[in-house]
């Protein structure tokens, strides 16, 4: 670890948002392949709680297990401060975004003055939007991305036996689920880029947002439960998922998909094979090519990011209080020295 330090969001232990601490930290050093990357804005997403908490919705032997203290964090934009002599795409300057070493669990370190980032997850930041706008798209618009339109790669899936394979959307009747949050605002506006039909499911607050991004059509899930009015659908995108997500299966064609983005607590296997529905899931994966063809769309406005709401880093502990409060519309999003 290099002597010079840096301003970064440590936990010493797992727990709640009150055990985020804004302290000094080593500034990494940069290794073959890497790029080192002064942060400018830092995206927020549930896989930030779900470490900062230790994991404790996963079964023990499933809990990763990490050395504190330790940074979170994986999504970033930022400038380019130093690259490894091997590295040939990157120049210091360069603005850039990424979603950093995604899946490996504690080795990301985003909420951070500086990150060192494999070359091959990092992509130059789309020209047409601020870093804060950035920072709020990778996780979530690649979890979107790979769930419908690319996996665009080949990892085991250790959330089931085969690879998750989308399906074509053009001409479909898509329902999304959740649709206000952060995967669920881009998965709308990867639908309708699709050429689907869209029905958005979220609290009546988000409607005005929603139909802004493409909604054709709106349920508020406090009046009235989605699995209640919508049938005959194509896909359902569930980006709450958990225990709930079988309820869905009743508003597929048969020949249709539900793909639930949080799968843990699914156990209704055997009525969707009964329905003939695909049930199907995956992980999302860091991927600086899939970040480059997305930041021309970013670019130009035709996928947006909505921001929720914006904290200096050294409030990160309330960045985590908000998330935890929920009926968050788009993403939250840290800044450093903006």
């Amino acid at each position: 670890m290099s002597n010079e330090t840096m301003k970064a969001v440590r936990i010493h232990a797992f727990g709640g948002p009150e055990v985020l601490q804004y302290e000094d930290a080593p500034k990494p050093d940069l290794q073959p392949g890497e790029v080192l990357v002064r942060v400018h804005a830092i995206g927020i997403n549930p896989p930030d709680w779900y470490l900062r908490d230790g994991y404790r919705a996963l079964p023990p032997e499933w809990r990763p297990q990490v050395d504190f203290p330790l940074i979170l964090g994986t999504d970033i934009s930022g400038v380019v401060e130093a690259v490894a002599e091997d590295v040939q795409d990157f120049s210091v300057g360069d603005e850039v975004y990424s979603m950093v070493r995604f899946f490996s669990v504690g080795e990301s370190k985003a909420y951070a003055e500086y990150v060192s980032v494999p070359a091959s997850e990092l992509a130059r930041k789309p020209a047409g939007i601020d870093h804060i706008h950035a920072a709020a798209a990778p996780m979530s618009l690649l979890t979107a991305w790979q769930f419908m339109v690319e996996l665009g790669h080949s990892e085991p899936n250790p959330l089931q036996p085969l690879l998750h394979q989308p399906v074509p959307l053009e001409g479909k009747t898509v329902l999304v689920n959740g649709a206000a949050g952060g995967v669920g605002h881009f998965a709308v506006q990867v639908a309708k880029l699709k050429g689907a039909r869209v029905i958005a499911v979220a609290s009546g607050k988000h409607e005005a947002t929603l139909r802004d991004l493409g909604t054709d059509e709106f349920i508020d899930h406090t009046k009235t439960p989605p699995e209640d009015v919508a049938c005959d659908l194509d896909l359902v995108v569930d980006a709450v998922g958990g225990p709930t997500t079988g309820r869905f299966l009743q508003t597929l064609k048969p020949g249709g998909a539900l793909f639930p983005v949080y799968p843990l607590g699914f156990s209704d296997a055997g009525e969707a094979e009964k329905r003939g529905i695909t049930v199907s899931t995956t992980q999302v994966r860091s991927s600086g090519a899939q970040l480059t063809e997305l930041a021309r769309l970013l670019d130009d406005g035709t996928i947006r990011a909505v921001i929720d709401s914006i904290y200096p880093l050294a409030e990160a502990r309330q960045a985590h209080e908000r998330a935890a409060r929920g009926h968050i519309q788009g993403k939250i999003v840290l800044t450093v020295g903006l």
